[in-house]
């Protein structure tokens, strides 16, 4: 039985996105659901527009994501005597050959077609046929090599996402292979990557449909086994648009930056475009169970921030404290917030993860308790009132003695409403601004029971003199 080796293969122009996530979770899911191998392939041919930084944010969404590889990461650019072998091999046994012609000459070709009303191709003046006499090599020009494509019959697959798939022969020119400088390109490395590397299924965006028949033309010019292909359909923004980085088209690390669980990113990709049923909510290991291409939708998908944004609370909910708490620590830190023993940090996001949808909200909630508070004047003149000021400042002298505990601290707050025929809010509302600067909070004693005894006399006696 054959192994089931799937690839990612990502190109380090720019750094790893929502969409090459997918196709990354897609081919590592595969390949996990068959036992299978999942490689990882750079490939950074693209010698002016790659970058180092761009390697290492592919690497690091890999893992933040979780998404280990069985082998790699392979560089295309470690592999140019390989594909000099093969080049050397195609053109030796005639399923290449040099062409000369320069870009002028092919610009002149493709206006005189177009002029025409004919598609604008190369048009084979170089191509070795029998009988055919070729013009003399000129002098100082150095040249690309050409993919011998067949001329007659047409190029067929049953695609795993789309279905079946044909392409005319006649409708792909011959193919360069190498550049004129000798550097291979990309539709070549791709073939004999996947060739070398065992690649039994190509699972990847529908932008590559069109490379298919040219890279399957090429593999069987080797005597190569021609993988499976599954070709995904685009993400589609919020509003049916081209995902941009708007919508979320930005690197998956902006997606730890914006406070976001790598399983709840994880959770919300695999239903892109993909289904079990009516489940919504599922873990790593069980999407790895149920994994199958017959149940990807050919069609778009389209990215929901709020979707995310529910799977995200989810997992915030589910999480552990202490995970949350050194997540939620560093971000504070990098506000230049300094977070002390008291009020412990876990204890915080215990009681406030339940209200929030990222870290980073997270975050913000706890923010107060380890910075000075200063509500704004309107803010407070809207809260203190004229009836609730002696009620507060009568709870302000009851905290000095009470037991330091939420039900201690709860029943003192319902006594002194009830004896100043007042309701919970007139009471509650102030004093959740005097301690954190906002009117919404979490059951009121427990928020007072989070902080030092100390510190919430001073920020009381500070506005209530």
């Amino acid at each position: 039985m054959t192994t089931i080796r799937t690839r990612f293969a990502p190109s380090p122009t720019g750094y790893l996105h929502i969409g090459g996530a997918r196709t990354a979770l897609f081919s590592w899911a595969y390949a996990r659901r068959h036992g299978g191998q999942f490689i990882l392939r750079v490939e950074d041919t693209d010698v002016e527009r790659s970058t180092p930084e761009a390697v290492q944010g592919i690497l690091d969404g890999m893992d933040w994501l979780a998404l280990n590889y069985d082998e790699g990461p392979f560089y295309q650019m470690q592999r140019m005597d390989r594909y000099k072998a093969v080049i050397r091999q195609l053109l030796a046994e005639g399923a290449a050959y040099y062409c000369y012609t320069s870009p002028e000459e092919l610009d002149a070709m493709r206006e005189a077609q177009r002029a025409r009303g004919e598609k604008p191709r190369y048009d084979g003046r170089w191509r070795p046929e029998p009988g055919k006499t070729l013009p003399q090599p000129p002098e100082g020009v150095s040249p690309v090599v050409r993919f011998r494509n067949p001329e007659t019959g047409s190029v067929i697959w049953k695609d795993l996402v789309k279905g079946h798939i044909s392409f005319e022969n006649a409708e792909l020119d011959d193919l360069i292979i190498a550049r004129a400088d000798g550097t291979p390109t990309y539709n070549f490395c791709v073939v004999v990557d996947d060739w070398d590397m065992g690649i039994t299924h190509v699972i990847r965006g529908d932008d590559h449909v069109n490379n298919t028949p040219r890279q399957i033309n090429i593999l069987k010019a080797l005597g190569a086994t021609v993988p499976q292909y599954a070709h995904l359909s685009m993400i589609l923004g919020d509003d049916g648009t081209k995902l941009s980085k708007r919508h979320g088209a930005v690197s998956v690390m902006q997606y730890d930056d914006n406070g976001y669980l790598p399983e709840a990113v994880i959770n919300y990709l695999a239903r892109l475009g993909w289904s079990h049923g009516d489940d919504e909510i599922f873990s790593v290991e069980q999407f790895c169970q149920w994994f199958d291409l017959d149940h990807i939708t050919p069609s778009a998908a389209q990215f929901n921030t709020e979707k995310l944004n529910w799977l995200n609370q989810h997992y915030i909910k589910l999480a552990d404290n202490a995970r949350l708490a050194a997540s939620v620590r560093a971000r504070l830190q990098a506000r230049g917030v300094a977070v002390s023993d008291a009020p412990a940090l876990e204890a915080i996001v215990a009681l406030y993860k339940e209200r929030v949808t990222t870290l980073n909200v997270l975050a913000d909630e706890a923010e107060p308790f380890y910075i000075d508070v200063h509500p704004s004047a309107e803010l407070l003149g809207e809260q203190l009132t004229a009836e609730a000021t002696p009620a507060l400042r009568e709870l302000m002298e009851r905290f000095k003695d009470v037991t330091w505990e939420a039900p201690a601290i709860g029943a003192t707050i319902k006594e002194i409403i009830g004896k100043h025929g007042l309701k919970m809010p007139k009471l509650a509302m102030p004093l959740r601004v005097m301690l954190v600067g906002q009117t919404h909070t979490p059951s009121v004693d427990a928020v007072v029971a989070l902080f030092p005894r100390e510190v919430v006399l001073e920020r009381m006696g500070r506005h209530l003199g």
